[in-house]
């Protein structure tokens, strides 16, 4: 009962940001006291945060990458180089969902990562640690085990089962569908070392408790074109998961219920749709 006790709205919430709060005091006290001077951290968070979020839109989806493609074969016209047999290969679908998400990789984690080390923080700070997460790993279940009786009910409405998964040939083999939850996987925890990680990390000694709803507008952005009831859930989520965060100093249980969830969603919708892959290997490899 006094593990259930800690999922109180009251224990859950308020008393981590509470804590937060309280932090995020004592560091600014302590910041002035060695006369530090202006902390530049969340605005240098924020501003090449906004740089990598464009990044992403205009060069990371798959129609830049369509028309990269398209400039290098007009550029490279023998139809016997690699461009080529990519274009007629089997897995040329799966290469544009592959460059969206290694670009996700690159904008929510590999450039973050960068700035930080110029600012002089330490990586592992900014949520990556995993002491304690054994001791939180109950709550990790018991949310997920919540959200998955969520997505069973909408994985039968039809604007779930015609967007999930996001790439349409993860029925086609076992190796298509592992391969794509990896980079679907990828991505995610470089979404959750981007906004729950140096996002909060960055903001919590300015902002406290407040840094959870200042990364949450823009978290919840991202969800733009997806089903509107998931949007709407992004909103929740993106305050549990910041609230998560800062209660368990770790972005890993954020992290594998994003997993499970992302997951789960694609293979509901399968077996609504296609029905699980039957072979291991797509047919002719």
């Amino acid at each position: 009962m006094s593990r259930l006790g800690e999922l109180l709205p009251r224990r859950f919430f308020l008393e981590t940001w509470r804590r937060m709060d309280e932090e995020a005091m004592a560091e600014r006290e302590a910041r002035r006291a060695s006369g530090l001077g202006y902390d530049l951290r969340p605005l240098i968070a924020l501003v090449v945060g906004a740089i990598c979020l464009i990044l992403m839109e205009y060069w990371g989806m798959q129609g830049a990458y369509r028309r990269f493609i398209a400039w290098l074969l007009e550029r490279y016209p023998d139809p016997t180089n690699l461009v080529h047999a990519l274009r007629r290969s089997q897995f040329w679908a799966l290469s544009g969902h592959a460059w969206w998400a290694l670009w996700r990789v690159l904008g929510f984690f590999l450039i973050p990562l960068v700035a930080i080390r110029l600012s002089g923080e330490r990586v592992r700070e900014q949520g990556l640690s995993v002491n304690g997460f054994a001791a939180h790993l109950w709550l990790y279940g018991l949310l997920f085990g919540i959200v998955l009786i969520c997505v069973v009910g909408v994985s039968f409405t039809e604007e779930f089962s015609t967007y999930y998964p996001f790439y349409q040939g993860s029925s086609r083999s076992w190796l298509d569908f592992g391969a794509w939850e990896l980079l679907y996987a990828a991505q995610f925890f470089s979404l959750e070392f981007f906004f729950r990680g140096w996002w909060l990390k960055a903001c919590k000694s300015v902002m406290g408790s407040q840094a959870i709803f200042v990364m949450l507008v823009p978290y919840v952005m991202i969800h733009f074109g997806k089903p509107m009831l998931e949007t709407f859930g992004a909103i929740f989520a993106g305050i549990v998961l910041g609230t998560l965060a800062m209660k368990t100093r770790s972005i890993w249980s954020g992290f594998l219920i994003h997993v499970s969830v992302a997951v789960s969603m694609d293979l509901a919708a399968l077996l609504q749709t296609d029905g699980l892959p039957q072979t291991l290997l797509p047919p002719g490899l």
